[in-house]
């Protein structure tokens, strides 16, 4: 007859099972979710409990990596992580992610927006999968392969975990690269930071971007009775404008969509919001009335003849018009892509060494925190390995394939590998291209 195992020791056996479960073991998917599961959207971040979870991972995956956190503006935490180098004297690499992600309206997802739900066909559903909660991980989990690997770099590696690029990046990267410690300890001499899903086999690489101009157009007229016909009222004045600035938009679309341009190539121009009257006096004409526009311009646009554009025909004086920027960033330097640049050579090397394809580099649609490092004449890529993946960024539903994430991780592998060894640009670039130096 069998004897009867004692309860407690039964419930010892349970638990150690429990414990050794491939269920119950962390994985690069298990953490990336965790990640996702925070609530940094804005207007209220949580951030504290970002940093957390961040700093508790690298203390567990990567303990060798230091870390410090920076209080530059109240509340707005930025995370340094820093893996020295054999010759920490070289210029520094650094692996950028932000983050904050944009609200989500629960109601119209599939899945709760913070849940990162995994579905059966491997779709992992999160506010921040693709906009850039999926970087910032995969840079941790490729450094942790490496690591384990044995892998030491040649120059010092810094990872950096910052707040608010999706209200401007003042706060994050712009006080980052205003700090003293910036340019005195950390030494960065390239950055990489986020680009955008493809949905073909080739990744995209951004070597510079399009400047935010937010633009407030204001018409005023005399207020009436919602029956009166009469010239000259605020609505009729700010309708004008709207028609015009709207030919512009058809004008730079039509480029866009003919082929002729690239997305990043053209000035792209969206109304954004409306403002004019009292929904519950439907009959009193409004005296004022405005409409916002995000308007994103080009490295090479004609700023001057843009701003006399908007002077003149958008919001002109001689219809009662007014206009003012809630942002208006100048356009930036961009990084230069090609074979005269090392950095640029190294990555693209990198890529292909795993098999990746990358396509011909592009300017960013929108803007990103890499304008801040551009300004300080740092070079600066952006790019996010998402192939055969929509772009979801600020959509609902948006998501991320498992299996394009781990990819991801192997990407990154190669990446860090080849720019982490690379000690002169001397030693990069064939007798033909020196010749022609």
């Amino acid at each position: 007859m069998a004897k009867e195992i004692p309860n407690s020791l039964f419930l010892l056996l349970v638990v150690l099972l429990g414990f050794f479960a491939p269920s119950a073991v962390p994985s690069p998917t298990s953490r990336f979710q965790a990640y996702l599961q925070i609530d940094t959207s804005h207007p209220n971040p949580d951030y504290p409990t970002a940093i957390s979870f961040l700093v508790n991972q690298t203390q567990t995956l990567l303990p060798h990596l230091s870390h410090r956190l920076l209080n530059l503006a109240p509340d707005k935490p930025i995370l340094l992580f820093k893996w020295i180098g054999r010759n920490p004297s070289l210029p520094s690499i650094l692996l950028n992610s932000h983050t904050d992600v944009v609200p989500a309206e629960i109601k119209k997802w599939s899945h709760p927006p913070f849940s990162a739900h995994l579905s059966p066909d491997g779709r992992i559903f999160a506010r921040g999968s693709q906009d850039m909660k999926s970087v910032g991980m995969q840079y941790l989990e490729a450094l942790k392969t490496l690591s384990d690997d044995g892998y030491v770099p040649d120059r010092t590696v810094w990872v950096s975990f910052v707040p608010d690029e999706e209200i401007g990046g003042v706060d994050g990267v712009g006080r980052l690269v205003d700090w003293v410690g910036f340019e005195e300890e950390m030494n960065v001499g390239f950055v990489l930071d986020e680009g955008l899903a493809n949905e073909g086999e080739e990744f995209r690489l951004f070597y510079g971007e399009r400047s935010p101009w937010w633009l407030i157009v204001k018409a005023v007229g005399l207020p009436g009775h919602g029956s009166k016909l009469f010239d000259g009222s605020a609505m009729e004045n700010l309708m004008k404008s709207i028609e015009i600035i709207m030919r512009f938009r058809k004008a730079q679309f039509r480029m866009f969509r003919s082929g002729v341009k690239k997305e990043g190539e053209v000035i792209s121009v969206n109304m954004v919001y409306l403002k004019a009257g009292t929904p519950t006096i439907m009959n009193l004409q409004p005296s004022e009335a405005e409409a916002g526009f995000d308007i994103r311009v080009t490295p090479n646009t004609d700023i001057n003849a843009l701003e006399k554009r908007i002077q003149e025909e958008w919001a002109p004086s001689s219809r009662n018009m007014s206009f003012e920027f809630i942002q208006k960033i100048l356009p930036i330097t961009t990084t230069t892509a090609n074979r005269f640049n090392p950095w640029y050579t190294l990555l693209v090397d990198a890529v292909e060494k795993v098999n990746g394809k990358l396509g011909e580099p592009e300017i960013f649609p929108a803007s990103t925190d890499s304008r801040f490092f551009r300004e300080r004449g740092i070079p600066a890529i952006g790019f996010s390995p998402m192939s055969r993946t929509p772009i979801l960024l600020h959509d609902h539903n948006e998501f991320l394939c498992e299996d394009v994430y781990l990819r991801g991780i192997q990407i990154y592998e190669s990446i860090i590998r080849t720019l982490g060894s690379y000690t002169a640009a001397g030693h990069l670039l064939p007798d033909s291209i020196k010749d022609e130096l």
